[in-house]
């Protein structure tokens, strides 16, 4: 990957359809989800389809799939099959893996072996996964993922997935507190941690983590960025201006769609280009 001419790293996009016809949720979420942000682009790109948009706007962009199959009770996509996918285009496309937390010691084995095939980092989603990320039952995880000095990546926050839908599909929102990854982050230092998105209703929680822990950062997928709390904006100018990262949540937000806001946000000139590219390319190890 020639870092160079990129003009930004997208840390944070979804593969959401397998090359088998198989979709990462059901149709009712899938629904509620395009519902929620109002997104009129196809929902279900594939990973060749994620590459060429991506490359078409001299980007790259870290892709996965959310393993939830005891959460959801959906199966989930191959992670695998991504790895292999994005091989084909190592110039816009870093993997991460994902595995179902619930595994128990299976899931453990699978990191190793993801890492092994080619992920350069791990997702969760700890709300549609269904399970408390500060629980020591899922330490092994982590301690996998800190010896392959890849990050893990964490949802934070409000979830577009089963919102509006009574009881929001059986989707339990407290288990993407933030605060549950300040656990994490204090008995793993040597994991690096990307809480995902505005953590909106607990936005204070994760900035002062954020500020708190050297190893802990934040991306700005999910929202597009006219709508940032303030006092994220701040943040992101000042104490956590190497700590901040693009991230648009593609497909439902697209690129273009976030880069048009942020545009007009009042971001620092000296700070765009850190959160656009150089900060990913610490945390991704990738200089």
């Amino acid at each position: 990957m020639n870092i160079d001419r990129l003009v930004a790293i997208d840390v944070h996009t979804h593969v959401e359809q397998d090359g088998h016809g198989c979709f990462s949720l059901d149709q009712e979420l899938m629904d509620a989800s395009a519902q929620y942000f109002r997104a009129d682009q196809d929902r279900t790109p594939t990973v060749a389809a994620i590459a060429e948009h991506y490359r078409e706007r001299n980007m790259a962009a870290v892709v996965f799939t959310v393993d939830a199959a005891s959460g959801t009770g959906h199966p989930a996509l191959s992670s695998e099959e991504i790895l292999d996918g994005a091989a084909e285009f190592p110039d816009v496309l870093i993997p991460f893996g994902s595995v179902d937390p619930h595994a128990g010691k299976a899931a453990v084995t699978r990191i190793r072996a993801l890492v092994e095939r080619g992920a350069r980092g791990f997702k969760f989603h700890p709300s549609l996964q269904a399970f408390g990320p500060n629980d020591s039952r899922y330490y092994p995880l982590y301690e996998a993922i800190a010896e392959a000095g890849v990050p893990a990546l964490f949802h934070t926050g409000q979830t577009g997935i089963g919102a509006g839908l009574p009881g929001g599909h059986g989707i339990k929102l407290r288990y993407s507190a933030p605060m549950l990854l300040d656990d994490v982050a204090a008995d793993f230092p040597d994991l690096t941690i990307v809480m995902a998105h505005p953590s909106v209703p607990w936005q204070d929680e994760a900035i002062s983590i954020a500020t708190h822990k050297a190893n802990v950062f934040i991306d700005l997928s999910g929202w597009r960025p006219k709508y940032f709390p303030p006092q994220l904006v701040r943040a992101a100018n000042t104490m956590l201006r190497s700590k901040v990262l693009f991230g648009s949540d593609f497909p439902v937000i697209t690129p273009d769609r976030w880069l048009a806001d942020f545009a007009d946000l009042e971001i620092k000139d000296d700070v765009r280009p850190l959160i656009l590219k150089d900060n990913a390319v610490r945390v991704l190890g990738l200089g």
